[in-house]
């Protein structure tokens, strides 16, 4: 199945913050963490995720680092901070809400507000 590209453009940044707060993770380790847990449906080049991930990182919510990859290989990791996990909390609750009321009218259920 195709995704809309504006579906996923929208839930990329809170995806990868999701997978950051497991374990810090080089660009080219999440691309293929997303790639096999979406069975393929997440399938992302490099060129997409580094300038999100530098993204999240100017807005202060993950730090990246130099470490030792395979066979003393320098890569530059990614690792969540606890604002990247305030707002990947915060993403986590707007999209159960978000998709709880979709499922709803999709599904024709009657909504009630409290």
């Amino acid at each position: 199945m195709k995704m809309s590209k504006e579906l996923i453009k929208g839930s990329t940044s809170t995806l990868l913050l999701s997978l950051l707060d497991v374990k810090p993770m080089y660009g080219y380790e999440l691309i293929k963490v997303l790639e096999q847990k979406s069975e393929g449906l997440f399938s992302f080049k490099e060129g997409t995720i580094y300038p999100i991930l530098h993204n999240l990182e100017k807005q202060g919510l993950i730090v990246s680092y130099w470490g030792e990859g395979n066979g003393n290989r320098k890569r530059k990791y990614y690792d969540i901070n606890d604002k990247g996990r305030e707002f990947v909390k915060e993403k986590k609750e707007e999209w159960a809400v978000f998709k709880t009321t979709v499922d709803q009218v999709l599904n024709g259920e009657k909504i009630v507000w409290e």
